[in-house]
């Protein structure tokens, strides 16, 4: 154990030390938490996730699932966009679990407005970003779990579009101490994005010394944008085990290409394996800090559903409120 905490410890006052590479990473939407539960952690999951939703945390947890895990999250990212998130995880017995899943994020049309036309054109524009996955996991040993997702990355700005393919692979080893899980999870993996559309045709002028030349079909350029890739490693243990009453704890440090090195912390406690309580920090977030949740359990026949709600807290930005809803059969 002591080992376990004085590598977690080693890595994070490693990568803590690096240079932050501030605001240069795009397709951001990548990086928004979906799952109201693991929300409610924290972030700090990549050793916890269990279920359908691990393909946007870990896809390493996906091994965890036994049958068939459905989930399904949606809400509103900071009053202005739309978050949508559906994934879906099979166990296939020796062949392994797949999984598939989307994350869909929207915004309301907004009008057009230039340099003459302040107060509007009649013309209006939207964005929508995109993110269809197909993963795969399965227990390489009784303690070890590899999980991979291959994704399709689609985002659009009016008539201007970007696409491109990356990938998520992770991790999970479990020990006989109060099933104490060493995770780690990098996301992201994939080549750079360039936008292109019908608005970056122009005509030019090669010569304006001959004002009766005719002008040339051209096409403005956009510079490539790189994926933000993000690595996360974590551990997670059970702290009680009780019949009535079980809780869990986690701690992750965690490394963006695009910003400062951050350290999440969750704990969960549930009573009677119906009613979850959760809470969460996040370490060197420039706006957020505190989470918040709570989940309920219950069973119809075979089928076992849960429906998570948290809080994510923000000190400017407006608070984010989850719900998330996991079915088992």
């Amino acid at each position: 154990m002591k080992k376990v905490l004085f590598l977690l410890l080693f890595t994070v006052v490693g990568i803590y030390a690096q240079y932050s590479n501030l605001g240069t990473a795009g397709a951001q939407f990548l990086q928004i938490p979906v799952d109201a539960r693991y929300s409610a952690l924290g972030s700090a999951v990549v050793g916890i996730v269990n279920d359908a939703s691990s393909i946007f945390w870990n896809p390493a947890g996906l091994a965890n699932i036994n049958s068939t895990s459905v989930h399904f999250s949606f809400f509103n990212w900071f009053k202005f966009f739309d978050v949508n998130a559906l994934s879906i995880g099979r166990n296939f017995g020796d062949i392994g679990i797949i999984g598939a899943s989307i994350l869909v994020l929207n915004m309301e049309k907004m009008e057009i407005t230039t340099e003459t036309e302040p107060n509007g054109t009649g013309r209006y524009f939207d964005a929508q970003d995109m993110a269809i996955g197909l993963s795969y996991a399965r227990n390489l040993t009784d303690k070890f779990r590899f999980g991979i997702t291959m994704k399709y990355i689609y985002q659009r700005i009016f008539n201007e579009t970007a696409s491109g393919v990356a990938f998520d692979i992770g991790t999970q080893y479990t020990l006989d101490f109060n099933n104490l899980t060493i995770a780690m999870a990098m996301t992201n993996f994939g080549s750079d994005l360039n936008m292109s559309g019908e608005d970056l045709n122009v005509v030019h002028d090669r010569n304006n010394s001959f004002p009766l030349n005719r002008l040339t079909p051209a096409r403005l350029i956009t510079d490539d944008y790189p994926l933000p890739l993000h690595f996360q490693v974590g551990i997670a243990m059970d702290l009680l085990t009780s019949e009535f009453v079980k809780s869990k704890i986690a701690i992750d440090a965690s490394h963006p290409n695009d910003n400062k090195e951050r350290i999440h912390l969750g704990t969960e406690f549930t009573f009677f394996d119906l009613l979850a309580l959760r809470g969460g920090y996040k370490y060197n977030y420039d706006d957020e800090n505190f989470t918040f949740g709570v989940g309920l359990k219950t069973i119809f026949s075979d089928y076992k559903l849960g429906i998570d709600y948290s809080l994510s807290a923000f000190k400017i930005l407006p608070d984010v409120h989850r719900i998330s809803l996991n079915l088992e059969f």
